[in-house]
């Protein structure tokens, strides 16, 4: 059975509440929510994580090699543009991992446009809202499917 975590950063606990009409109007509780159900549909295994707290997410990435998850979504927010310390705990996980970002970094302010991330996510998702969630899951099970034979 395929173990998948999802990792969303800061503010994003703020989900269907902090700007809609750029993050939509679903909350992180609904997209998690989706998100299990897809995995348990085919027999895999979800759990998500939020946290407003660099630490707690290295944390649990790290918990996440321990437990010998296969998968990682990740949507590092604002963490995305200066978090070396998140992204060394990626690396260290040695998980590979799809970026996820709602809205597209690069058609907003000049400070979003670097990510910390992108060279090292197996794919990276931009500007397709909630759904960008759902497409790193499926592309994750069609690509671990594949490579399980």
């Amino acid at each position: 059975m395929f173990k998948f975590l999802v990792i969303h950063g800061p503010n994003l606990n703020m989900l269907g509440e902090r700007e809609p009409d750029i993050y939509g109007h679903q909350t992180l509780d609904d997209v998690d929510h989706d998100l299990s159900a897809i995995a348990e549909s085919q027999g895999f295994s979800l759990e998500s994580f939020q946290s407003n707290h660099e630490g707690d997410l290295i944390d649990r990435i790290q918990q996440a090699w321990r437990e010998e998850v296969h998968y990682l979504i990740i949507n590092p927010a604002g963490l995305t543009h200066t978090s070396v310390a998140l992204r060394d705990a990626v690396l260290a996980a040695n998980i590979d991992f799809t970026e996820v970002h709602l809205s597209d970094p690069r058609q907003r302010e000049s400070f979003r446009h670097t990510s910390l991330f992108e060279d090292i996510a197996r794919e990276t998702i931009v500007g397709k809202g909630v759904s960008g969630y759902f497409e790193a899951l499926n592309n994750a099970i069609d690509r671990l499917e594949e490579e399980a034979g």
